[in-house]
């Protein structure tokens, strides 16, 4: 398969990229590798695969109209993965525009480049943040989704809202992933995991939101990769009769689907510190503070709908996956 990988130097787009290379499958890699974070992490992700003999690297700007139209026609891809985006609930405080032009923009030249190149399979990031101030635990699918609490999360959900009329119009098959908190060995820099870390290790001191009173589907990066790969493998068709027409998950008219990925429990962020402070040996100093704009108390997955689809299952417990990252991040930066 050819796969348009968009986000190729990203945390979550590197490693799929790597595995869809590893299985035998060309990769086209889209990212302009941006200054939101640290831009040696993101060439030194490329690094591990820019050589690979299947690999294409396309170093454009996703709301760039004409050149992502051009990327499609000259490479025609089978499917599209599309994890290229302006990240972030708290940045989209500051920078809305950020988000319009990658989140909005840029997704629709993506879904016009899967349109005319008949691509048969387009999966996208959606976010868990779409689900706003729902307070319904596990979070499901068939919840409604109408009150986001950022702009990050609004554009997350007009996303899949724009993915369903291009699946209902042209009927090619779509299917959004509302990603839960992601964490791993070359994860974002802006990330708790990352955040504490570099500064328990540095004896400064890490803000607490809400007081630690937080939960979250931390999900170790392999166990996404493995979802979104065997999504991409089992493309959606439409329901017709078959389907309830009040779910907003799926359609009676379009071959589109909407998935929770991400770990079925949901730990407490106090027990995630715990956890990181005995892989450091070392305890962190706390700054407890309320609860910041734009943020929720709580994620919990129901990842059911993803398990009966495709077969997912995540299997990587937070002790074993903060152990790998501390592992690799002392490798990585020399500590």
């Amino acid at each position: 398969m050819k796969v348009l990988v968009t986000g190729s130097a990203g945390f979550i787009g590197n490693r799929v990229s790597e595995r869809l290379l590893e299985r035998g499958d060309e990769v086209i890699g889209l990212d302009i590798v941006s200054p939101y974070y640290d831009v040696k992490l993101k060439e030194d992700r490329l690094a591990k695969i820019i050589d690979h003999p299947n690999f294409t690297e396309a170093r454009i700007d996703l709301a760039d109209r004409e050149k992502v139209a051009k990327l499609f026609a000259d490479h025609k891809p089978d499917g599209v993965i599309n994890l290229a985006a302006q990240a972030g609930v708290r940045h989209s405080l500051e920078a809305p525009m950020d988000y319009v032009d990658s989140n909005l923009v840029g997704f629709v030249n993506i879904l016009e480049g899967c349109r005319h190149a008949k691509v048969k399979h387009l999966v996208y990031a959606s976010s868990s943040s779409v689900y706003g101030t729902n307070d319904k635990m596990p979070f499901s699918t068939s919840d409604a989704v109408d009150h986001p609490i950022s702009l990050y999360a609004a554009s997350k959900r007009a996303n899949e809202l724009m993915a369903h009329t291009y699946s209902h119009l042209f009927q090619f098959p779509t299917s959004g992933l509302r990603f839960f908190t992601v964490y791993g060995p070359w994860g974002r820099p802006d990330m708790a995991l990352f955040l504490f870390t570099k500064a328990i290790m540095n004896d400064e001191t890490i803000d607490v939101f809400n007081n630690g009173e937080m939960k979250r589907s931390f999900t170790y990066i392999d166990d996404i990769v493995e979802g979104v790969i065997r999504t991409l493998d089992n493309p959606p068709t439409a329901l017709a009769e078959t389907c309830d027409a009040s779910d907003p998950a799926r359609s009676m008219t379009a071959p589109f689907r909407v998935f929770n990925i991400g770990s079925d429990t949901a730990v407490g962020l106090m027990r995630y510190i715990e956890v990181l402070e005995e892989n450091l040996g070392k305890t962190a100093k706390k700054n407890m503070l309320p609860m910041q704009p734009g943020d929720v108390p709580a994620t919990w997955a129901d990842v059911d709908d993803l398990r009966e689809a495709v077969g997912y299952q995540p299997t990587t417990s937070v002790e074993d996956g903060v152990k790998k990252f501390v592992e690799w991040y002392r490798e990585y930066y020399g500590k």
